[in-house]
């Protein structure tokens, strides 16, 4: 088969509509519920086939116009055509299905999903890629499935306009080095405050070169607060001028009697790219912990304290691990600026930490996962060992996460309630907190 016409019925994780082909499923890109396409197929399976859209026969009622001139193109986005209360009832609905076909999560245990009052300029962080081609720069996002730099030179619909300040003022100071073609990526941040720090990677044989152009070029670079060099891994990075740490915070009295927080992270540290819904995934873990001061907390895959740090107030005392060694030493230092009491950090692979802590007789009634998309498959193994009261996961991935619940339902527990959160709108990411109870 090489052409056919499909109707799309629903959306898929990954971002493409869903069909039927003779009984077959079959994914179409940038494609909406109800639309009737004409489709190539890309690669064919036995149970299933991918497209690409040839032609839109019919298009779905509920379309609109993405405001990205590149949507389509560019791989950064999926969802653009759909309106947002569209996006949000997809990923309830494949959250919820992911959950049930993984781990029998029944799909009252779903909540409905958090959304955002401005579905885009959102993004607080991101990775421009770079490419020199026929003495031009294309600076942008990968195309889908490709490494083809896509060019966007108005910006990025959803990033932080300050960020499209960055990547313009970027453009002109990479065109003028004498080595563009050995600059692959620009990895650029935003505070809370508006603070903006930026990355440049290099890759050519001349870092002294790339020092000390990227270093005289402050006047041509207005909106960067801060420029740093990576010329390899991360332990790498050096730093040119400006702020090396960016912030963001929690105001008094988001939880009940929070002083206000600020919370910073370094140069190529992790932090959320959504500053708003982050604080929406803290109010919603804090709920979940049911937390009545005498708890003994255990935050695995803690960063920078994200959760330690605000919910300490609430707790006797918490443990966080993480193996990142700049992003744990980031928390203790945004421990000492609050003056926050009764945290511990232990620099670890979860699942090896929580060992640790067995073995030296810690228990602790409340756990909380944050893993990355990878999941936490032997980190959930050794904390359900400890038989802790309650569980909460915070997700950034349903599949290992309905992987993940399903070993912890296996071990005693329950899953009380999921919450998708949208973390990043125009797209098929989706963050969620779940909240399990031990059974017996």
């Amino acid at each position: 088969m090489t052409e056919t016409v499909v109707r799309i019925e629903s959306l898929a994780f990954g971002g493409a509509g869903f069909g039927r082909v003779d009984g077959k499923a079959c994914f179409v890109p940038f494609t909406a519920p109800g639309d009737l396409v004409r489709v190539r197929a890309t690669s064919e399976k036995s149970s299933y086939l991918n497209g690409e859209v040839v032609e839109i026969i019919e298009a779905a009622s509920r379309r609109v116009v993405p405001p990205c001139p590149v949507f389509g193109t560019c791989g950064g986005c999926t969802w653009q055509h759909l309106p947002y209360a569209d996006q949000l009832a997809a990923k309830e609905r494949i959250v919820a299905e992911t959950l049930w076909r993984s781990a029998r999560v029944a799909p009252e245990r779903i909540s409905r999903a958090v959304g955002v009052d401005e579905p885009y300029g959102y993004r607080s962080r991101v990775q421009f890629k770079v490419r020199w081609v026929s003495g031009q720069l294309q600076m942008g996002f990968y195309r889908r499935g490709s490494h083809y730099v896509v060019d966007i030179p108005g910006g990025c619909a959803i990033c932080n306009p300050l960020l499209n300040r960055v990547m313009d003022e970027m453009r002109r100071v990479i065109s003028s080095f004498a080595e563009p073609d050995r600059i692959p990526q620009v990895d650029a941040a935003v505070g809370d405050d508006g603070t903006t720090l930026a990355i440049v990677h290099y890759i050519g044989d001349n870092r002294d070169g790339a020092r000390i152009h990227f270093a005289a070029c402050r006047g041509e670079l207005p909106s960067v607060n801060g420029l740093h060099l990576q010329c390899g891994r991360k332990e790498s990075i050096l730093p040119l001028w400006g702020v090396d740490a960016l912030a963001y915070g929690f105001y008094a009295d988001f939880l009940p009697e929070l002083p206000a927080l600020t919370l910073a992270f370094s140069r190529g540290g992790f932090s959320q790219v959504n500053y708003h819904q982050n604080r929406e995934l803290l109010r919603i873990v804090h709920r979940m912990a049911g937390l009545s001061g005498n708890e003994r907390l255990l935050d695995l895959f803690c960063g920078n304290g994200n959760f330690s740090i605000p919910l300490a107030r609430y707790c006797s005392s918490v443990v966080g691990v993480e193996e990142y060694g700049p992003s744990l030493e980031d928390a203790k230092r945004n421990v000492a600026a609050n003056g926050v009491e009764g945290v511990k950090f232990i620099r670890s692979d979860a699942a090896v930490g929580v060992r640790r802590l067995a073995a030296g007789g810690d228990r602790f009634q409340v756990v909380i996962l944050d893993p990355p998309r990878t999941g936490a498959k032997e980190a959930v193994v050794e904390a359900a060992a400890l038989k802790p009261e309650r569980i909460v996961y915070v997700s950034c991935d349903p599949a290992t996460l309905g992987r993940d619940l399903g070993l912890l339902c296996q071990r005693g527990y329950e899953v009380l309630e999921s919450v998708p959160v949208d973390m990043f709108p125009q797209t098929f990411h989706i963050e969620s907190v779940t909240l399990l109870s031990w059974a017996g």
